[in-house]
């Protein structure tokens, strides 16, 4: 187990997530007892909660993460709306199940700034199948404003 407030990145081995259900493997992350994906750390990102159905991401705004505009670009939100889409669905999944993305479709509110603070993500699963899950997320701001809304289509894979 890391130290308090230490988060360690990679990805966990077959044998540490053996017989996890997805909400349980999230929350090893969100735990730190399993490692947050390499891609949180490249984008500044973290799960840091989860649920039935609900996900629930932060993230901190920077200057590394601007277009040519000086605005964060848009596929840092668009990543956070398919991560906490992707894992609200995860978080139904049985052991050994897995999931992918189908598509995703986001709705950018207002431009992200480079000094925005805290941003949060919040998955939820709207409708659950046996082979799709269909997600809603909402990207907000310190202050609770919209930044950018979107839905996810996620495949169920395996668990036949």
């Amino acid at each position: 187990m890391s130290a308090p407030g230490a988060i360690r990145y990679g990805v966990a081995s077959p044998a540490e997530v053996a017989g996890m259900s997805g909400k349980e493997m999230l929350q090893a992350i969100v735990e730190g007892r399993l490692p947050s994906p390499p891609i949180a750390e490249a984008l500044g990102f973290r799960i840091i909660g989860v649920d039935d159905g609900y996900a629930l991401f932060e993230g901190e705004a920077s200057a590394r993460l601007l277009n040519p505009l000086g605005i964060v670009h848009g596929g840092w939100a668009l990543t956070l709306i398919d991560s906490a889409a992707g894992c609200a669905a995860h978080s139904l999944l049985a052991a050994g199940v897995g999931y992918a993305t189908i598509e995703t479709k986001g709705n950018f509110s207002r431009p992200i700034v480079k000094d925005a603070g805290l941003v949060r993500a919040e998955g939820r699963v709207v409708a659950q199948g046996r082979r799709i899950i269909s997600c809603d997320a909402r990207v907000t701001d310190a202050k609770g404003r919209m930044l950018a809304h979107g839905v996810s289509t996620i495949m169920v894979l395996g668990g036949d």
